[in-house]
């Protein structure tokens, strides 16, 4: 039986959600915390939270946004290191735009999935061309797949959740969040015992 494991990106193999990061380049950080904030609760949808977030973001400087991310976000060792041992399984799967996170998921080097950055003629951003929904990856991954696990925190992970076979709400970085954990197989809040539950299943 040949299992795919999907992981969330930020807060979940970060040990830090990067919108806030990305909003620090330009001063923004009070404001993208709030959205961020309200989206893990649930009080705001992902879709029309990440489009305001985008909204204020657009003008930040892309190679600004790659040299915060390269410097500041910290992998969950245990984590990566239960991904390194069967890379050709593993999968992010991120409601965040590629063009701000390419180095992130680049360092993590295993394949990805992320909404999709819409740009003008000269590289410059302008807005969302495609908002990922992460159950639609799940479908896609099933096709492949007998089985699928996924490991989240937030209400944009839901809709992996709902689609996947054993679901894990992970609360290494802050708490997942509610209905998230009611959809859940398990919760767990250490990196230890989240490795050691991925190798058992």
């Amino acid at each position: 039986m040949r299992t795919a494991y999907c992981f969330d990106l930020d807060g979940t193999l970060t040990r830090q959600e990067l919108l806030p990061l990305i909003a620090a380049t330009v001063g923004l950080e009070d404001e993208i915390s709030l959205l961020t904030q309200a989206t893990i609760d649930g009080v705001l949808p992902f879709d029309k939270s990440f489009k305001l977030r985008v909204r204020l973001l657009k003008d930040a400087n892309i190679e600004w946004i790659h040299q915060t991310l390269e410097h500041s976000v910290d992998f969950d060792a245990e984590i990566l290191s239960f991904i390194a041992s069967r890379p050709e399984d593993c999968y992010v799967i991120t409601g965040n735009l590629d063009i701000w996170v390419k180095p992130v998921l680049d360092r993590l080097g295993i394949r990805n999935f992320a909404s999709r950055a819409k740009l003008d003629d000269n590289g410059k951003l302008v807005g969302i061309d495609h908002i990922l929904h992460k159950g639609d990856v799940v479908a896609e991954l099933r096709r492949q797949y007998d089985r699928i696990i996924a490991v989240g925190d937030g209400m944009n992970d839901v809709p992996m959740f709902e689609a996947a076979d054993w679901r894990i709400a992970y609360g290494g970085t802050h708490p997942p969040t509610a209905l998230l954990v009611k959809l859940s197989d398990f919760v767990i809040y250490d990196r230890t015992a989240l490795c050691r539950l991925l190798n058992m299943l």
